[in-house]
């Protein structure tokens, strides 16, 4: 085993230096060039090509009447929200007692294995906020903490994500800029590109399969 790894990294010392190829010129994409309405629609756009369903809301008051709408379209019984600023300053606990729909935090449970047997089995949406959007793919970004339980936004077959339109980015490389200048880098982040989905061996894709089977996003502001 010895003589096998001086070996190979011998060979690695010997193999002749290259020079790592200049990397080709990439136009900036035209999501850059976007004001902000320009951002929303081309979110709007991008979000409902990969099958989610988008409204808009001009504040508070009217996320509330959508997901109320949404409430009952859906029959909805039972949610598990999550406590991020942009949640809890809807006060969902509140419009649940006004609309008969259970709302459940993770801090209602003493202990994750609680918490995961009921938000996998128990609940039939997850109700979220959103750090940052992306428009030039219709993709949500999300921080995960303590206020923002990962299993919220991936473990009920529905998901609605409140998306405050001032968070929509034209491109990744902002978000991630974002991300790790920040003090304290998060110890996950995910980004979600519509509903869950999975492809067999043969490529054919399937939506739905592990987690959501469907997204919706609430536009505010």
């Amino acid at each position: 085993m010895q003589n096998a790894r001086d070996e190979i990294l011998g060979r690695l010392k010997a193999a002749p230096k290259t020079q790592i190829p200049v990397r080709p010129f990439v136009p900036p994409a035209d999501e850059i060039a976007l004001d902000r309405e320009g951002l929303v629609n081309r979110f709007i756009e991008m979000f409902r090509a990969e099958t989610g369903v988008v409204y808009r809301a001009k504040d508070g008051d009217q996320v509330l009447e959508t997901l109320t709408e949404i409430a009952k379209r859906e029959g909805l019984k039972s949610v598990m929200v999550s406590t991020d600023a942009v949640v809890a300053a809807l006060n969902l606990p509140q419009w649940g007692k006004n609309t008969g729909v259970g709302v459940m935090t993770p801090r209602d449970f003493k202990g994750r294995d609680d918490f995961k047997d009921v938000v996998f089995d128990a609940v039939e949406a997850g109700i979220t906020g959103v750090d940052f959007a992306v428009a030039e793919s219709g993709t949500l970004g999300l921080r995960h903490d303590r206020d923002q339980a990962r299993l919220i936004s991936l473990a009920p077959i529905l998901h609605i994500a409140i998306v405050p339109v001032e968070r929509i980015f034209p491109v990744y490389e902002p978000v991630i800029d974002c991300l790790f200048k920040k003090d304290e880098t998060p110890s996950q982040f995910v980004f979600i590109t519509g509903p869950s989905m999975t492809g067999d061996i043969q490529g054919q894709l399937f939506k739905g399969m592990h987690g959501p089977r469907r997204v919706i996003a609430i536009l505010v502001g």
